[in-house]
């Protein structure tokens, strides 16, 4: 009996999801050999990001100690990865202190993730992409509120009640929506008129959920307005400076903060550790996720451009589909360590969650040709659902 040394890098989405996986399908199914499993993250916590607005809004942890998630059978590296020797099979990390270190690997799994698109310094601003900058922004609107309670001045008072979100994907979505609610609630505290509370959310395409249909677009945009969030389309948040925020349709917004929510880019660090990478900076990967020219290699989730070879369509950068590869890749390794055909690549079901604030939430799938929405109170269930599955939490 020998040992086969299986590290994933990053206590993402993907990766967590990996490590389960990875022991489901293959602790006690290899025919000669014992698994074991290290994890190597710059953290020792696994951040849950979707849930970055909470932090924005409230004071909720939204991290879980890694320990937390695998207390055994599960080795834990706190380090930052430098570089990846795939012809030695080694990959090189260095820990928080700073030193450098090499371990060997016979599996080695990339599923380091993405990094929050950053608008340019000179955009003004604050991008929703830390825990830090979710902090600050929640520490920023409520100081606003206060100043609006003091100020005489009617048109900087609306300023101050005054917020925009630019981006509007999902995060931007769910963000305008939990500021909108809470936002509200605290100015009523204070004495002030909760209907005054503006939140604008910038939108560059002509409607909302471009992955889906214009009717389910229409009425995700129906009811944010229900809650207090203004869409507008077909504008881009240009630069915010003392409270002026110039759009890409001429006009100009008065705001007491400006929040950007612009989407996911891979994670920088891949462009330095040796793999091979589209222009855009993803890892490249056959059907069954095995890296280009790196035995033993494989990449996930944000990280990964994967595409269905039978379709020909890109997998999404959303929790659904990094759980599901995950969920593929422990069989992959199982098969190509025993020698097997690997699974093949199965076509993911339109699914998509968006949480609209507390206890709210929509859900659209399609099915059987017909386009399914839930609303309200389930779907809020399910959307909590999805992000506790995607954490390992159910």
């Amino acid at each position: 009996m020998n040992e086969l040394t299986c590290v994933i890098i990053g206590g993402g989405y993907a990766g967590i999801n990996a490590v389960k996986a990875i022991r489901k399908s293959c602790q006690g199914e290899m025919s000669s050999r014992t698994l074991r499993v290290i994890l190597i993250d710059k953290n020792p916590y696994h951040l849950r990001k979707v849930l970055l607005f909470k932090l924005a809004v409230g004071q909720e942890d939204i991290t879980i100690p890694l320990n937390q998630l695998f207390p055994e059978g599960v080795e834990f590296v706190q380090a930052t990865v430098t570089n990846i020797a795939a012809k030695e099979r080694k990959v090189l990390y260095r820990d928080p202190a700073g030193t450098e270190f090499a371990m060997n690997y016979d599996i080695l799994v990339v599923a380091a993730g993405s990094v929050v698109r950053q608008p340019d310094p000179s955009q003004g601003g604050l991008a929703l992409d830390s825990q830090d900058a979710a902090r600050n922004i929640r520490d920023i609107w409520m100081a606003n509120l206060r100043k609006a309670v003091q100020t005489k001045n009617a048109q900087e008072r609306q300023r101050y009640m005054t917020i925009a979100v630019a981006g509007a994907g999902i995060s931007g979505i769910e963000t305008s929506a939990e500021l909108a609610y809470v936002v509200r609630a605290e100015a009523e505290k204070l004495g002030l008129d909760p209907g005054a509370v503006k939140i604008y959310l910038l939108n560059a395409q002509d409607r909302l959920f471009k992955e889906g249909p214009a009717k389910v677009g229409m009425k995700l945009e129906r009811s944010l307005a229900d809650f207090g969030v203004t869409s507008l389309h077909g504008c881009k948040g240009l630069q915010e400076t003392e409270g002026r925020l110039i759009l890409s349709n001429g006009q100009t917004l008065s705001v007491g903060l400006c929040i950007w929510t612009l989407g996911l880019v891979p994670h920088p660090m891949l462009r330095s550790v040796g793999l091979p990478l589209t222009e855009e900076g993803y890892v490249i990967v056959d059907a069954s996720y095995r890296v280009q020219g790196a035995p033993g290699v494989y990449a996930i989730g944000d990280c990964a451009q994967i595409v269905d070879p039978v379709t020909g369509r890109t997998d999404g950068k959303t929790c659904k589909e990094g759980n599901a590869q995950a969920d593929r890749l422990g069989k992959v390794i199982l098969a190509d360590v025993e020698g097997h055909t690997a699974p093949s690549h199965k076509p993911f079901t339109d699914f998509f969650c968006i949480g609209l604030g507390p206890g709210q939430g929509m859900v659209w799938t399609r099915q059987w040709g017909l386009d399914i929405v839930l609303t309200g109170k389930l779907g809020w269930k399910i959307r909590k659902y999805t992000w506790d599955v995607a954490s390992l939490l159910k």
